[in-house]
């Protein structure tokens, strides 16, 4: 008998129709501890880039007509995976028990023993209408809502009562059915539907490239010919379908159908992504710098002269973090700040502080290493007298210190983070982006850590303030700058774009 203690446990998440944000938070959780994620063609990219770098990959996708993989197989290699005492996730586009053949890849698995659990996913019957502005039930047009398989097996006939769906007289959804179009139309209409009934096909349901297109039953195959309609794509007939012009709110986004990279470093969110995605972008999110604490780290109480630090400054939220969690780990403590005053760049590097019970004393009216020196000096924030202790990465700019220099101000400019440039490998296959974002300088250098300007010619760039931009600038991109160094700002300007 198989010892259940020995092996791994299978997840089968459904990842849903395609846009991230639509991802369960529980079906997050799991790809990010996943030891391998086994996923079909229909989970979006942006889903796949929340699979860390280490864990392993094991892609089974599915096109329409053509398995690559064999269903008995990916039931085996779900097995397999779990015999070797994995944390498996299996993805799987909608949701698994929605025409996802979820049920068949339990069965191996549980015949032998495998422990799993099913993480429901929003399903594209839905989510597609909803945004193609179509309300699958609306009480003025129907009672009911009714979702079909349109895929027929090889050289089979559709096997669906037609003459029952409409005499439902309700909406009817029909799954996987590009290729089955013509006879869905052909067996509607000689079991007595109104050619003129409504109907949409969705094409790629929730993502950016989303296409959808209404017309009469009776010129459904047409329509799908005619617009070269490809797989994802759904059906919708049933007089829902003539409400999609009036509601289609995601084709309304003013960034719907702009394609953007966004950069950043390798952890954390990206605020940035997210807002583009509400604006209706397709976003790549591509880490080009990686941090890293420095440890251990030595961290003077006074100048080379002995005099003690009066002023302490920032530059990054990382920052603030490396320090004072080095504190906390050498059983320090917030008391070392004491009768000091404390400047961070930015509002993020200034929230990052108050995580930790403390309020920076100044920031300046721009995220910019040059305003911060400048506005310091000017403010009386620091003078002649000041003893500064600047905490920061070792790929620091020198803007905040040639401000200080050029005052004649004392300081002292320690490393507590380190700051590491990695390359970026497009895929050969890669769609071309209408735009790429920079937050930072160190994101320009990072994503040109192994290209040449060049490489660069006509693509625009959004930078979050004039350092940044310049950096792009020398990059060879066509640079668009944020009014205010900001993510909001960045994203009022993107909306513009």
């Amino acid at each position: 008998m198989n010892d259940r203690s020995q092996n791994g446990t299978v997840y089968l998440v459904g990842a849903g129709p395609g846009d991230v944000g639509l991802l369960t938070g529980k079906g997050k959780q799991l790809i990010e501890t996943a030891d391998v994620v086994v996923f079909d063609r229909l989970v979006s990219e942006a889903i796949l880039a929340l699979i860390p770098e280490d864990t392993e990959r094991i892609d089974v996708g599915k096109h329409a007509g053509n398995h690559p993989v064999p269903q008995d197989q990916i039931n085996q290699i779900l097995l397999e995976q779990a015999l070797l005492g994995k944390k498996v996730v299996r993805l799987k586009g909608g949701d698994p028990f929605l025409f996802g053949r979820g049920g068949e890849e339990l069965e191996l698995l549980e015949e032998n023993g495998i422990s799993f659990e099913v993480v429901p996913g929003i399903t594209s019957a839905i989510a597609a209408a909803t945004y193609g502005g179509i309300p699958v039930t609306h009480r003025d047009f129907c009672s009911s809502v009714h979702f079909i398989t349109g895929h027929a097996r090889a050289g089979k006939e559709l096997s669906i009562d037609f003459e029952a769906l409409v005499r439902l007289q309700g909406t009817l959804v029909f799954l996987m059915s590009v290729s089955t179009a013509g006879r869905i139309a052909d067996g509607l209409l000689q079991a007595g539907m109104d050619p003129a009934m409504p109907s949409a096909v969705i094409e790629n349901g929730t993502r950016t490239n989303q296409r959808t297109f209404v017309q009469p039953v009776s010129e459904l195959e047409k329509s799908v010919k005619e617009n070269q309609i490809q797989s994802p794509a759904l059906i919708v007939v049933g007089k829902v379908s003539s409400l999609a012009e009036r509601f289609s709110w995601f084709d309304r986004l003013p960034l719907k159908g702009k394609r953007f990279l966004v950069t950043r470093p390798e952890a954390g969110e990206s605020r940035l992504a997210a807002g583009l995605c509400a604006l209706g972008a397709d976003v790549v999110v591509h880490p080009c710098i990686q941090t890293s604490f420095i440890r251990p780290l030595e961290i003077p109480a006074a100048d080379q002269d002995g005099a003690p630090f009066d002023t302490i400054v920032f530059t990054s939220a990382v920052g603030v973090r490396s320090y004072l969690e080095w504190l906390l780990e050498n059983g320090q403590d917030m008391r070392v700040f004491a009768g000091k005053k404390i400047a961070c760049i930015g509002s993020a590097t200034a929230k990052a502080l108050k995580e930790y019970g403390l309020i920076a004393d100044f920031v300046p009216s721009v995220y910019s290493g040059q305003v911060l020196g400048e506005e310091m000096l000017t403010s009386g924030f620091v003078t002649k007298e000041s003893k500064v202790l600047l905490l920061r990465t070792n790929l620091a700019s020198h803007d905040v210190t040639d401000c200080l220099e050029q005052a004649e101000v004392s300081y002292t400019d320690i490393p507590v983070y380190h700051t590491e440039l990695l390359t970026w490998e497009p895929e050969e296959t890669e769609a071309p982006y209408d735009c790429i974002t920079f937050t930072s300088r160190s994101c320009v250098e990072g994503f040109m850590n192994g290209r040449d300007p060049e490489d660069n010619a006509g693509l625009t760039a959004l930078c979050i303030g004039e350092k940044t931009a310049e950096a792009a600038n020398e990059a060879g991109f066509d640079v668009v700058v944020s009014e205010k160094a900001t993510i909001d700002s960045m994203l009022e300007k993107a909306a513009e774009m």
